[in-house]
């Protein structure tokens, strides 16, 4: 075979696999978003089976000899290369797998987001807990099929953030704690703002009419080519760069709730699309790591859409939509309780101070469930026990402690510690972004594209074509240094809550 007719099978091959991920992805989108529950068990199924399909389409021997063949050859672009190494990677992580034990695990994580969604609705971790046994021995099963020298959580870890391990993650982590703490304290023991206008009666409906006629079009959020739904647990997911579904959830007690998870998602979805088009339906259309990800998304929501220029643009119109209940608040103290910092129960809800504190209790406890004597018994009186200890909170309940996630119910172990880690690689571009831009003026005149245009030019546009360490040196000039994120969070809370 020459080389241009195995770039052809391989193309073909791309084609055929991106044909049943697209229909897999847009499954699942319904599944959490408008699917009636009724029909579960019948879609389930038939997801099942297109997952075990292309199971056997991404390991097919043929296509491992193809790709050792054209790794060999001499007539690939670096891009191509790249592209080819990174399917083979992906395809030596499952190849020794079983096909009816990969699709009998992906029957287990339908079942187990629908048990996982009425546990929460119930507030009963006991409900959960059988089910969850079974996705950590899953888990566990499949990852011995790798026969790595790597431990189980390890090889996790790694899978969601290349190069990470527990070694750095416990270095970070102490890092975070050791600054953040003595902090944290300090603001807490500080006079409050008024945070209650926050929280009285808005109905979903206007917050809806807002979130559609203001601000996604003030995020360029285009809906020729994005769409937003409602769903238990916020989300973003693509099928194509032209096609990007996001999700939110409106709260009648929380005005901000939806706006902040609105733009945070919107933020994943900015990466997704903006992703060079020559990528698309390749591998290299995705983000190259879940902490650059979530480096998207919380910079939108954090370091532009918790600052005062961008709501000098929005907070008019807010309070044309709520004028009972925002018309008499000032911009200034709208902006200090949308900055206020409490420790709080729900991660999605936190503070940017304290919501790096989320994240050890979970990576904590994944630590112990992939341990030699780790268990999910009465994992919800460990949950507990460890908010109480990094965030000094009692869990009232279940729902808003041990179940609030959805991530468990999917088998996604390991995805926790890249929030915390994307939150400080947000710190580092949005300092590199403010020596090339007027961060503040673009967000008030309503030029959010711009921003946007930065991180595509920086970030977006490479999807998998470089790692993650790369892209970070070639965006800021310099490496990953967790400092930058600490200094931004202690000058920010001091000088809001006069700490001076």
């Amino acid at each position: 075979m020459t080389l241009e007719e195995m770039k052809q099978k391989f193309q073909d091959w791309k084609f055929a696999t991106s044909a049943y991920q697209m229909a897999i992805t847009i499954i699942s989108i319904d599944k959490l978003t408008v699917a009636p529950p009724a029909g579960a068990a019948y879609r389930d199924a038939r997801e099942a089976y297109l997952s075990g399909e292309l199971f056997s389409m991404e390991t097919d021997p043929e296509i491992a000899e193809l790709f050792r063949n054209l790794l060999a050859s001499d007539g690939l672009t670096q891009t191509e290369r790249r592209e080819i190494e990174l399917y083979q990677k992906e395809m030596n992580h499952i190849l020794s797998i079983p096909k009816q034990e990969y699709v009998s695990f992906r029957a287990l994580q339908n079942r187990a987001y629908d048990v996982w969604h009425q546990a929460k609705l119930d507030s009963s971790y006991a409900q959960f807990e059988p089910v969850l046994k079974e996705l950590i021995e899953a888990k566990r099963r499949l990852y011995s099929y790798r026969n790595s020298s790597e431990s189980v959580y390890n090889q996790m870890l790694d899978d969601f953030e290349p190069g990470m391990n527990m070694e750095k993650y416990d270095a970070f982590f102490t890092k975070v704690k050791e600054r953040l703490v003595p902090l944290i304290q300090k603001v807490a023991a500080a006079p409050q703002p008024d945070t209650s206008f926050l929280h009285l009666h808005y109905p979903a409906e206007t917050q809806k009419k807002f979130t559609e006629e203001v601000l996604l079009p003030y995020l360029g959020f285009d809906h020729s080519w994005g769409y937003q739904n409602e769903t238990e647990h916020p989300f973003t997911d693509f099928t194509c760069e032209n096609d990007c579904r996001t999700t939110t959830k409106y709260l009648e007690d929380n005005v901000v709730s939806s706006i902040f998870s609105t733009i945070h998602e919107t933020g994943h979805a900015w990466y997704m699309h903006d992703v060079d088009p020559a990528y698309d339906g390749s591998i290299l259309s995705f983000g190259i790591s879940s902490a650059m990800h979530e480096s998207q998304s919380r910079f939108c929501e954090n370091y532009l859409g918790r600052s005062t220029a961008f709501w000098e643009a929005l907070y008019p119109k807010l309070q044309e939509y709520f004028p009972e209940q925002l018309g008499n608040v000032s911009l200034d103290a709208f902006m200090k309780a949308v900055n206020a910092s409490m420790p709080s129960l729900v991660r999605t809800e936190a503070d940017e101070l304290t919501y790096p504190m989320h994240i050890p209790v979970r990576y904590e406890i994944e630590k112990y469930l992939f341990a030699e004597n780790g268990s999910a018994d009465h994992l919800d009186e460990l949950w507990n026990a460890k908010m109480k200890e990094y965030l000094g909170v009692e869990v009232p309940n279940d729902r808003e402690g041990i179940l609030q996630d959805v991530h468990w119910s999917s088998g996604d172990f390991g995805y926790f510690p890249t929030y915390a880690l994307g939150s400080a690689f947000g710190a580092q571009f949005f300092a590199a972004m403010k020596k090339d831009l007027d961060v503040d003026e673009c967000l008030r005149s309503g030029n959010y594209r711009t921003c946007m245009n930065w991180l595509k030019t920086h970030i977006h546009q490479y999807g998998c074509r470089y790692d993650a360490p790369k892209i970070m040196k070639m965006a800021t000039g310099e490496e990953f240094h967790p400092e930058v994120y600490l200094d931004y969070l202690e000058e920010k809370y001091t000088k809001l809550y006069n700490l001076e």
